[in-house]
């Protein structure tokens, strides 16, 4: 399933770049994120509850960031499971940044995903209204936290 979306942030793009690449502050804003920790500078391990309908379930995953171009562009794979392995996940991810006018920046992500087990027998439909609703919540929160940072 592809996921994509664009959202803009009231800030410089060499700024929203060190911001998203901060583990700690992605962390802060990915809804359900329950921890990270940073394994070495380019592969981190979260725990993330996903509730889709009835079902929460909660993934252990790595992240491995695969390239980055700053200020422009970061690649990277997610991989993890449900507790026993219930549900699985893969991803494929990109995100590119580039200025607006006036100073600001536009953030592009697109991610194929693959969900299978407990969390891929629900529909196509179902599943991708959930990821594109949980991509909404992170862009909102990531640039409330930069912009607020940026008048204080």
């Amino acid at each position: 399933m592809r996921i994509e979306g664009t959202f803009t942030v009231a800030a410089p793009r060499e700024r929203v770049f060190a911001e998203i690449t901060n583990p700690a502050l992605m962390a802060s804003c990915v809804p359900g994120c329950e921890s990270i920790e940073v394994v070495d500078p380019k592969t981190y391990r979260a725990r993330v509850l996903v509730e889709v309908g009835p079902i929460k379930a909660r993934f252990n995953l790595i992240v491995e960031v695969t390239a980055e171009e700053p200020p422009a562009r970061v690649l990277s794979v997610t991989r993890g499971e449900e507790g026993s392995r219930a549900s699985l996940l893969s991803a494929h991810n990109e995100l590119m940044l580039s200025p607006t006018e006036g100073g600001g920046t536009a953030v592009k992500y697109v991610s194929e995903v693959s969900v299978t087990g407990r969390l891929g027998k629900f529909g196509l439909g179902m599943m991708k209204k959930k990821a594109e609703s949980l991509g909404a919540k992170f862009a909102e929160t990531f640039r409330g936290k930069i912009e607020a940072a940026a008048v204080s």
